[in-house]
């Protein structure tokens, strides 16, 4: 069997604590990851085995991934140093370790590089909440490629291997948000040689012990949850066109595996009418590397031959660049094939390159879990950052994860796509170790753990009543339209482990900060008890993200319905525990398939319901999210793509319709009242404007307004509002307007 099929058939993998130790285990377990040569003698070593170039601070703590791998890897018996925030404009800095035994390590960090440095507004951001003093700017815009291009510098030969959520969003090709355009796969860009998608733990142990053991990474082909670059298929395979799958209609067809498709328009500039074959098809070569079946005529005997050695292969580069609609159905194609119990390996060419895809990895066990948690952790920054505040350190000092996945499948977020839809649970005993490991190491702890939970906050040991049933699952959301009928909602055992670990010596309060799925609390009552009775802190953050059903469906989000229901149940329990609390819904502007009159009606939803948003999330188009793939191909990839009967989906594009989105959420601010006027004329809804209860926004703009524009200089040639109040206009000097805050979820 080749290597290549044996990742499709071979049994359970390897425990994490199963394998034979590295010989290097000698050298005992470091206090902290060395960062300097200095380090390294301390601990004896004349070399690392490992060094993980991260875009963070190094923070030794289980919720920062740089920590997680190196200490993952540490218990191995590897050598592993660190190499955080290093300076880029050189390949000295990535020297500072020396040249590591095994392998390069490169990871942006905690943060896709590009959405840690611009808001959604494509504003540069001066902060960096994983930078010691919160200060921007010290890693690079899409760092994993400029990392791995400075380590290859650096020491040429040594293999780069790249993970983190930055690689994992990008591991095919993607739509980039900051350069509106498609950009081909990660692995070309870094150069890398293998790429590590979603929590890599299984992934990375297995590919250092068989590089310690003298494989070449080249030759490494089999390892779940990895991405790599061939120039060819493997012999012995069975090809299944995604267009077979999933037809999204007439497309061209390349006669060949290898040809290029350079563009897909005409000598005038005009794409090919739907049915045509463009002039790159007729050019095809003539050699076939491996043959394409189509399975509809296919026998069932032939398909059962090729078990555990077929691929699919999503449409290339080229194609879906051109091509909006074949964008949207390689985006579908690739969340159908997210489930480890079914999913098969994905393959797309680039030029005369091949991206290949190994299907997700084996989630980790419960046992498993818990000992990645458990690993000898500092639990705090690097020495050599003194005092220096770090945000994202202080914010979840305090904090426990308890699990990891999310079968919600919002199209907006890239949980699912990185970390999956099967949730990996610790154990309870394990939990409260890190609770009394908190009370009793952590410095400046008061007795109130900040959270515990995780992607959600309560999908803790939520999973399918049937693992036949799971892992033959292709759905997308586990809750939408609908909670499965499969699915445990059973929230008893996380009801067990809150009083468990509020009744710890020395634990005053236990909070829940992390997002949490109402429409799966209801289902159990005793929960929401529990919840608003000892967990909630005066405020609980919930996100029904819209009240309008056209934007709630693109995003699979349940309606307002349940989340009425939630709140009966959150004021009741509330007022039997005599206590004063209150619900802050969170809202997303400008989401793909969100109209002006959907904002609108939110808005007006916003006003009855007392609720003045300060502050608000527009959409982001993160790479290889579902709801990029809407936003820039116009296609709703959630349901079956056809050409003559598509799904279109609109969005708001360009600063200004989507600041009139955001206007809308924030319809209580004086400064966006002119641009609702307007648009509100515009709707015919001027009945909307005036000082009604059921109204809007006002007709004036108040007079404290206008003696504060008048206050601040305007430029040459502005004109400011003055139309209602008489005053003249004033032109000396640079008109200022109240800046938003940046939206923290």
């Amino acid at each position: 069997m080749t290597q290549a099929a044996h990742q499709q058939t071979s049994p359970q993998p390897t425990p994490l604590y199963g394998y034979r130790k590295y010989w290097a285990e000698c050298y005992g377990t470091a206090t902290f990851l060395p960062t300097t040569r200095a380090e390294m003698d301390a601990l004896g070593w004349d070399s690392c085995d490992i060094i993980v170039v991260t875009g963070d601070a190094y923070v030794d703590h289980p919720s920062f991934g740089m920590a997680v791998i190196g200490r993952v890897l540490e218990a191995q018996g590897f050598r592993v140093g660190i190499i955080a925030q290093p300076d880029w404009t050189s390949k000295s800095d990535f020297q500072r370790l020396g040249q590591p035994n095994l392998f390069f390590g490169v990871a942006a960090g905690n943060m896709d590089s590009m959405i840690n440095r611009y808001t959604a507004d494509l504003k540069v951001r001066k902060d960096d909440a994983y930078t010691p003093g919160n200060v921007g700017g010290k890693r690079p815009d899409r760092a994993v490629t400029v990392y791995s291009q400075r380590c290859r510098e650096a020491f040429k030969g040594v293999p780069i291997v790249v993970g983190s959520i930055e690689a994992s969003l990008r591991r095919i090709a993607h739509y980039d948000y900051w350069s509106n355009t498609v950009k081909r796969s990660i692995l070309l860009d870094a150069k890398a040689d293998i790429l590590l998608y979603g929590n890599a733990e299984r992934a990375i142990v297995e590919l250092a012990h068989r590089l310690s053991r003298g494989e070449k990474i080249a030759d490494i082909r089999d390892i779940r949850g990895t991405a790599f670059v061939r120039k060819a298929m493997p012999e012995g395979w069975l090809e299944i066109d995604s267009t077979e799958v999933d037809e999204p209609g007439v497309v061209d067809k390349l006669h060949s595996p290898y040809q290029e498709i350079t563009d897909l328009r005409d000598s005038k500039g005009d794409k090919p009418p739907c049915g045509t074959q463009s002039a790159n098809a007729d050019a095809a070569s003539e050699v076939q590397v491996v043959q394409v079946l189509d399975l509809r005529d296919t026998n069932r005997q032939l398909k059962r031959s090729f078990k555990g050695r077929s691929y699919i292969r999503l449409p290339a580069y080229e194609a879906v660049k051109n091509d909006p609609v074949l964008y949207a159905h390689a985006s579908r194609i690739l969340h159908l094939e997210t489930n480890p119990g079914n999913a098969k390996p994905l393959v797309q060419r680039h030029g005369n390159q091949e991206v290949w895809l190994n299907p997700p990895p084996i989630p980790l066990t419960t046992e498993e879990l818990d000992w990645v948690f458990e690993q000898p952790y500092a639990r705090a920054p690097h020495p050599t950052y003194g005092e220096e505040k770090i945000p994202a350190w202080d914010m979840i000092r305090f904090s426990i994860n308890i699990m990891r996945g999310c079968f919600g499948g919002c199209t907006f977020c890239s949980i699912t796509e990185h970390e999956g839809r099967i949730i990996q649970s610790r154990s309870e005993d394990s939990i409260i170790r890190e609770v009394e490991a908190i009370r009793d190491k952590t410095g400046g702890f008061t007795g109130v753990i900040s959270d515990l939970g995780g992607p959600t906050a309560n999908m803790w040991r939520l999973n399918c009543k049937s693992k036949e049933i799971e892992e033959s699952c292709k759905r997308l959301s586990c809750v939408h339209p609908g909670i499965c009928k499969n699915l445990d909602t059973d929230q008893t055992p996380l009801i067990q482990l809150y009083r468990r670990a509020r009744t710890l010596p020395g634990i005053k309060k236990v909070l829940i900060a992390s997002g949490l799925r109402y429409d799966l609390a209801v289902e159990t009552p005793e929960y929401v008890k529990e919840l608003v009775t000892h967990h909630v802190g005066g405020y609980l953050k919930i996100a029904p993200e819209h009240t309008e059903e056209g934007p709630l469906s693109k995003m699979m989000k349940p309606g307002m319905g349940t989340y009425d229901r939630f709140k009966v149940m959150f004021e009741k329990f509330s007022k039997e525990a005599n206590k004063k609390q209150y619900l802050i819904p969170y809202f997303i502007a400008a989401h793909p398939g969100t109209s002006e009159e959907d904002m609108m009606n939110l808005a007006l939803w916003l006003k009855e319901n007392g609720f003045r948003a300060d502050q608000v999330q527009t959409f982001y188009p993160s790479p290889m999210a579902m709801a990029t793939a809407m936003y820039h191909s116009g296609n709703n990839p959630l349901r079956r793509l056809s050409r003559k009967r598509g799904d279109a989906v609109a969005s708001a594009k360009g600063q200004n319709a989507r600041r009139l989105h955001k206007a809308f959420l924030r319809y209580h601010d004086p400064d966006n009242w002119p641009l609702l006027r307007d648009a509100l004329k515009q709707m015919g809804r001027s009945d909307l404007i005036g000082s009604g209860k059921h109204q809007l926004i006002p007709r004036l703009q108040p007079q404290d307004w206008l003696e504060k524009q008048r206050a601040n200089a305007i430029k040459p040639g502005k004109k400011i509002l003055t139309q209602h109040t008489g005053l003249p206009p004033r032109d000396n000097g640079a008109r200022r307007t109240a800046k938003p805050k940046r939206t923290s979820r």
